[in-house]
């Protein structure tokens, strides 16, 4: 599969938005049921503001037909900040490219170890990272939604995916 990135802007802060909500709702109910916790759409939004507006961080997206179909953050700490990919293109291996574009730009920046946080109960997420080679650190610290779900660390060293 290819896919046709471009770097995000500013403008793109309402659909990043809207792209995580979409990929939280779907994979993450059962962690954040409605009801209890409603998405923090005013806050994620914020954070995406002060995200695009980081030197330090890079935002790459793929448009979909309607919205984002991708989206992957990441900074010159060697993190990956954020990966969200549209429930309607799950399996189609956006994820995969997105973290191999991400830890490719990391490489070319001679990062060593890259990071990333992902939610203990994420599993659909975490069986993927693994499969690409990504190893829990055991470092878990909350998330910084209510009820505050555990987060674990995964690293991956080198900074290369697995076949």
């Amino acid at each position: 599969m290819t896919a046709s990135f471009r770097r995000a802007g500013p403008e793109d802060a309402v659909a990043l938005r809207d792209l995580e909500r979409a990929a939280s709702l779907a994979a993450l109910g059962h962690v954040f049921p409605a009801e209890r916790y409603p998405y923090p759409a005013g806050d994620v939004l914020a954070r995406w503001h002060l995200v695009l507006a980081d030197p330090e961080t890079t935002v790459d997206v793929v448009d979909g037909d309607t919205g984002l179909a991708c989206g992957v953050a990441y900074d010159v700490h060697a993190s990956v900040r954020q990966l969200a990919v549209s429930p309607e293109r799950w399996g189609e291996g956006l994820g995969r490219l997105a973290l191999e574009r991400a830890v490719g730009a990391l490489r070319d920046a001679d990062a060593g170890e890259v990071r990333l946080w992902c939610l203990a109960e994420n599993t659909r997420a975490r069986v993927v990272y693994e499969h690409l080679g990504w190893r829990v650190t055991g470092a878990e610290q909350p998330a910084p939604w209510p009820p505050y779900p555990t987060e674990v660390e995964y690293l991956l060293t080198p900074p290369r995916l697995a076949p």
